[in-house]
């Protein structure tokens, strides 16, 4: 309890010193939130256009009951296959003439259906890759009754890239901003510790160890890190407020992200503190 105790009593007496920390770690954990509610809602809108991803094998007019019963069935046992869905020649032509308006006065004088059955194939999450997607539809086109095999390339190819700009946007301005933190916790501690060099020239002449020193500003360290993330989290959550009122609809962060960046914030706290800590303590009494 005595390295929370004086840590707690370090802050109260230097309560500039202490606001100071921690809306330096706020701030700069604010930023990280709200890149992380812009990486969250983009996430969440690839994820919804990634669902649409499709693959449509079309099929010979050759092809019999029996033969579409196996292949549907086969095609569904693909681990990466959510669902299988079979459109006949009559179904597409009346699907295309729901679709293509401008075509409405064809339709009705065509005297041979000219498109043909196909299986709509779509993917299950973790399996939408290009990688992924390109293997099932090489497989699909094994089978000698299908004709033709389209998934969309290129839309496949944009999601996919889009997601690993995100994820490596996201880990260099998290890293960036955590360096920054760790930077102004470990200055509000050194100065901290020139603030009470008299009591720890003290503690020392008496025999104290250096983990006996070194503990209340760890605790401190701590101690000021959670309250940043805790402050991170109402400045960002009152930006979410703003935004879904006033510019557009947007998705709040899983608690499981908030509670990452608190913990965060305390674990940038106390390593920014300890190292600090040890080099200062060196530097002034050679511990």
């Amino acid at each position: 309890m005595r390295p929370f105790r004086e840590a707690l009593v370090s802050l109260i007496r230097r309560p500039v010193l202490a606001t100071l920390s921690v809306t330096a770690i706020g701030l700069s954990l604010f930023i990280v939130g709200l890149f992380g509610l812009t990486a969250h809602n983009i996430s969440r809108a690839l994820a919804s256009v990634e669902e649409k991803v499709e693959i449509v094998a079309y099929l010979t007019d050759e092809i019999g009951e029996d033969q579409l019963r196996l292949v549907r069935t086969e095609i569904g046992a693909y681990p990466e296959v959510a669902s299988v869905e079979y459109v006949s020649k009559t179904e597409a032509l009346y699907n295309a003439s729901r679709e293509l308006t401008e075509f409405s006065d064809v339709f009705p004088d065509l005297e041979i259906n000219p498109l043909p059955a196909s299986l709509e194939i779509r993917l299950r999450p973790g399996h939408r890759t290009p990688g992924a997607v390109q293997e099932v539809a090489a497989r699909l086109g094994s089978y000698e009754f299908v004709d033709d095999v389209r998934f969309g390339r290129e839309w496949v190819d944009r999601i996919h890239t889009l997601r690993r700009i995100a994820g490596g946007t996201a880990l260099v301005l998290g890293g960036s901003f955590a360096i920054v933190a760790m930077l102004l916790v470990g200055t509000t501690v050194r100065m901290s510790i020139h603030a009470r060099s008299t009591e720890i020239a003290i503690m020392e002449n008496v025999g104290a160890t250096s983990g006996f020193i070194q503990r209340p500003f760890l605790v401190e360290g701590l101690i000021s890190g959670v309250l940043g993330g805790l402050l991170a989290w109402a400045l960002t959550y009152v930006a979410y407020r703003l935004l879904d009122r006033a510019v557009f609809a947007v998705l709040w962060l899983p608690d499981p992200w908030i509670l990452a960046g608190i913990l965060a914030g305390g674990i940038l706290g106390m390593v920014a503190a300890q190292r600090s800590v040890r080099r200062e303590l060196r530097n002034l009494y050679a511990i």
